[in-house]
């Protein structure tokens, strides 16, 4: 209990600073115990523009085939940024969502970049 409330707190600090536009979405990362999802958001809008994870039928087969968690999300980061790219977004804000940036949430950032994605 103690580890969510300190996530939720460093997750709130986060948001006061970040905060993503049409042109330059912020990238939020949110990490269960078994899968990855990130999602880009306008947040003038209050809209998800595009929403990747290990889940979505794009990576399903590949995902089985993967061992780590790591790799997976490198994976779910390279789709989004793919998909970002075919929208013509090209600059991301990060958002790590009060995770560390560590494991699977850098992994996620890295696999972005891999694709084309600039933060």
């Amino acid at each position: 209990m103690k580890k969510q409330k300190l996530r939720y707190r460093a997750k709130i600090k986060i948001r006061k600073t970040i905060s993503g536009t049409i042109e330059r979405p912020r990238l939020t990362v949110y990490r269960s115990l078994d899968n990855i999802y990130a999602q880009l958001i306008d947040d003038t809008t209050g809209t998800t523009v595009i929403a990747t994870s290990t889940l979505s039928k794009e990576l399903k087969n590949e995902v089985k085939s993967v061992k780590g968690k790591i790799d997976k999300g490198k994976m779910v980061g390279k789709l989004l940024a793919e998909k970002a790219l075919e929208k013509n977004i090209k600059s991301v804000v990060f958002d790590r969502n009060g995770y560390k940036y560590h494991g699977r949430i850098r992994a996620v950032a890295e696999g972005a970049r891999e694709g084309g994605l600039q933060f």
